[in-house]
Parts: C-alpha cells; structure tokens; sequence
C-alpha cells in the first residue's frame, strides 16, 4: 500500500480541505466491481459507484485495461487513459491503487490537484474531517521511530463518549452524527500544535501528543478533555451530557511499538471505565495482571460448571429461636486460583449469558439437598437478573420441582431490586405466575439500590431481607435502628415476613427481636456450611440455637 506521511512538524496544523474534484472520483475493488466502503470509512454518495469499471466507461479495452491495471502495484505512475470517454467534460482518465481497491479520477484537474484529493479521502473521517485510523497508525508509527532515538516521551490517549449509544438509541443517528461532530470540535479545542486528534471508528477518538513535559503534559490534556465534555452539547435545541473516559499510555515508559502503546492506553481506557467513566488514567503494569487474571477467569468461567468446579454451600435461617431453613449460596473453586468469589464471578457470568445455565445447576442442586431435610425446611435460592428476564423462567422452576419432588412452598425465591428497574409486563406476569404456583418470593438487600415502595405495591412478596448494612452498627446507631424499625413496621402492614442478614452479635438478635423481626442469618446462628456438614448441624440446631437467641 502506498505510504502516507505527515510530516511531523505538521501536527496540529490545519489540514487542506478536498478538492472539488471529490465529485469526479469513483472506487471500484479488486475486480473493479463497486465498493461500499473504504478502510472502514462510510463513503460519500458521490463516490460510490453504482456500477462496474466497465459498465460506467464501456468505451474502454476490457482485457487491455485489465491487463494494465493487475500489473499496477501500489508504489507505480498511475496509470492513465487519455482521450474522450463519451462523458460530457470527460477527457480521460486517471487510475491509482491503493492496496486492494482501484481509485478512478476522471481527468479534468492536474494529477497533484487529483492526488491530494485522493489522499485526503483515504486518509481522513468524513464525518469529522479529523484523520482516520489508517492516518493514525502511519503517524504513530513515525514518531515512535524518531522518540526511539532521542530523550524526548510522547504521550497516547484513547478517548470513549459515555452514554453516547442512548442518544442515536432515542433521538436518531443524525443526532449521533452531528455529536460525533461536536465532539470532534471539542477535543480539537483543547489541543497545542503539538497534539493530533482522529478517529479510528464510532465513538472512539485517539490523541497523539508530544514535545517537552511528558508524561505529565499527557496527563493534564486528559484531564483538560474530561472537564470540555463535563459541559453539555446541544443538538436541536436538546441539552445532551456526553463525557467521556480516557486511557493514557507513554513511549517509552510504556512501550516502544505502536501495538504495545495501543494495548496499555487500552487497558488504562478499561480500569477508567470500571472506576465509574468520566474520568482519564495513566496506564499501570497492575492494571494489565487485573485484567490477565479477569480474561483467565472469563475463560475458566465457561468450563466451571461442565468440569464440577463449582459448589454450594448453606446458611442456615432461624426463626423464633429454631432453625427453618438454609440459603443456598453458590461457590467456585478454580484449580488453580483456589477460591473466586461470587461478587467477582456473577457479574461476568451474567455479562457473557452463561448465569442462566449455572442457576439453573444450582437450583437443581438446592432442591435435590432440601429433600433431605425435616419437610417444614425451606431452602432459598437467588435469581440474578440475568436469569430473572430469560424467557421461560416459570417453565423452567416448576420443571425442576417436579423433577426433584418438592413442595413448591418449600421453595423461597429471592430477587434484587436492580431485576425491578423496569416495571414490565413480563416482570409483573413472571412473580406473579411463581406467587400462584406456589413458591417464596423475596426481596433481597432491600433498602441499599433503587428502594422504591412501588415495588412492594405492584409486586407479590412473601419476603423482605434488611441488607446487613443497616445491621452491623444497629446496637449502637439510632439511623439504623429508625430504618430497620420503620422497614418491619411496613412489611408487617403489607403482611409480609422480614429476614435480617448479617446478624453476628446477641445484642443484634434480641433489638431485631424486640420490634418484631421475624427470622435471623447470619454468623450468630452458623456461617455457611458445606453440604457434608449440614445433617449433623440439623441434629444439634434445635439445642444450640435455642440456647445462642432470645425467644
């Protein structure tokens, strides 16, 4: 492919607008059918051929042309055709290769005026005007060969707009356009003649910056292009907030070549998004082994359940000084990492669609265990989100109770508010379907994510859990004692059951007695128990819980 090089000096600069000749150049591929698109760039109408090479010059010598053209290689003349083409204005032609596609000017201009025409076009963002991602990685290229040999450190970022799909989502892809345009604007606005922007594709933009004061320099221009998309856009009269997360790497500190640059800003871009987006970071080597160990785990993840890796353990429930159940808590036990826990492997396995298999498993596994347990034990299995809104849940929960031969009372569900956050049809007609079949429903962590009273309203619980938040201090905080008094209060009115977690000390069991809460867990009662373990704490609960909780 034919070599495009700014100068280095010339970052920063203005870069020279398409000539108008834009309108008398066709591409055509390999085979001189039309293409759509060029090195990932949307096309100008004008530009795109609605025809093949030969249909659109018939009076052209197929095979001598084709001959000509196969042998013309990316560093050769381009080839022209002089001579009237039947085309009013048409003079000839003129025929670059670039790569695997034939660029085909009709000859009016001179060549260099054709030339620079062509070279914008295929090294810049037509919707931006900013340079593209092939521009990019020529520059990036160029400058880490002359930072090689020199003191001086050249700083990389990779930039994201946050929230940016809900605006084409909601308002259209103009919307998004003429964004990507004022975002375009707006991180040109922050620059010195010592910085470039371009963008490689959708919402994604790249800085290059160099000169004397990196890396800090770097690191105040990301801080500077946060605070500009902190300010709003308008489009159409709408006030829209877009920030953005931004990944910072250095040469040489992080990287001599273009692919280990890419890869540190990358994963920097990464740990800025999981700190909460809206904000910029320096590449750290600690970032790469979290995120080596992350992809480990994502790719364990896939084989835990077909290699038996994972387990479940139970955590009995009291009420009224007597054991009435256990919670089945899922576990994972990697061979080579030993113990992941939940709170690190849930959320990748609902992000990569595999959690409504593994709750399937585990609530298989729950129900098998509980028939072996006095008939009045229920056992409580969670519902991810991911699992709550997969079709067919109801289906598949009353399958496995018929399957294994429980009661259907015996069988307590408990949700998360975050499944709630759309009030939807379905929602509504999955717990209800699970109230009339019978089985438990429980609200879980209640009062520390979205609370809303509307849910206790719309939707059929049996069951409130107070998240040991509100527990740990409750001997000793009065906010606490008000909220958890005031949560009892309610579910008792709406006649529903209320369950503490984390219930660790006496004086914590016999406040949550004393205003009328009506079942404990926690670790005064027995912290979770392996599955080998639980006939002999049955044998034995009725003596020492009896003795550890006030009745």
């Amino acid at each position: 492919m034919r070599k495009i090089r700014a100068a280095p000096s010339a970052l920063g600069e203005t870069e020279a607008k398409a000539s108008s000749s834009i309108d008398r150049l066709l591409f055509f591929d390999c085979d001189f059918n039309p293409v759509e698109n060029l090195l990932g760039n949307e096309l100008p109408a004008s530009v795109k051929p609605a025809a093949s090479l030969w249909e659109h010059f018939p009076e052209l010598d197929k095979s001598a042309i084709a001959l000509a053209l196969r042998s013309l290689g990316d560093s050769a003349p381009p080839l022209q055709i002089s001579g009237d083409l039947g085309a009013p204005g048409s003079h000839g032609l003129t025929i670059y290769r670039i790569g695997d596609l034939f660029a085909v000017v009709r000859s009016e201009e001179s060549i260099d005026d054709e030339r620079a025409t062509l070279l914008h076009l295929a090294t810049h963002d037509p919707l931006t005007g900013l340079p593209n991602r092939r521009q990019f990685s020529e520059d990036l290229a160029v400058l880490l060969r002359e930072t090689a040999g020199s003191d001086e450190t050249l700083s990389l970022m990779q930039l994201d707009l946050d929230d940016f799909k809900p605006v084409n989502d909601t308002l259209g892809h103009p919307a998004g356009d003429k964004l990507l345009q004022l975002a375009a604007s707006r991180i040109q606005e922050c620059l010195t003649r010592d910085d470039r922007a371009y963008r490689l594709a959708g919402d994604e933009f790249t800085v290059i910056s160099r000169g004397p004061g990196h890396p800090a320099k770097g690191h105040q221009l990301a801080e500077a292009l946060v605070d500009a998309f902190k300010k709003p856009f308008t489009i159409d009269g709408i006030a829209l907030f877009v920030g953005t997360s931004i990944g910072i790497s250095a040469a040489p500190p992080d990287g001599t070549s273009p692919e280990q640059l890419m890869k540190a800003s990358d994963v920097a871009l990464y740990a800025a998004k999981k700190d909460g987006r809206g904000r910029a970071r320096p590449f750290d080597p600690s970032m790469l082994e979290l995120l080596e160990q992350r992809e480990l785990l994502r790719r364990s993840l896939r084989m835990a359940l077909v290699q038996q890796q994972f387990y479940v353990e139970y955590q009995p429930i009291a009420e009224g000084g007597c054991v009435v159940g256990f919670e089945a808590l899922l576990r994972w036990h990697h061979p080579l990492l030993g113990k992941i826990p939940p709170t690190a492997f849930i959320p990748m396995a609902e992000a990569d669609g595999i959690m409504p298999e593994i709750g399937a498993w585990v609530l298989e596994q729950a129900c098998r265990e509980a028939m072996k347990w006095p008939q009045n034990y229920i056992v409580a299995v969670n519902l991810s989100a991911a699992e709550f809104l997969t079709s067919g849940l109801t289906d598949r929960v009353s399958q496995t109770l018929d399957l294994i031969g429980l009661p259907p009372d015996r069988l307590e569900l408990e949700i998360t508010e975050s499944v709630l956050l759309e009030r939807t049809v379905n929602n509504i007609d999955t717990l209800n379907t699970l109230n009339v079949l019978g089985i438990r429903i429980s609200l879980d962590d209640f009062g520390t994510e979205y609370s809303s009273l509307s849910y206790l309203k719309t939707f059929p619980f049996d069951t409130i859990k107070i998240d040991k938040y509100f527990i740990t201090d409750l001997e000793s905080d009065l906010k606490s004692q008000a909220i958890v008094r005031c949560i009892v209060n309610l579910a008792h009115d709406l006649d529903m059951q209320v369950t503490a977690e984390g219930v660790e000390t006496p004086g914590q069991a016999e406040w949550l007695r004393s205003v009328g809460c009506d079942r404990l867990q926690g670790y005064l009662i027995s912290r979770p128990l392996p599955v080998e373990a639980i006939g002999e704490f049955i044998t034995r609960a009725e003596t020492s819980i009896s003795h550890a909780l006030p009745r």
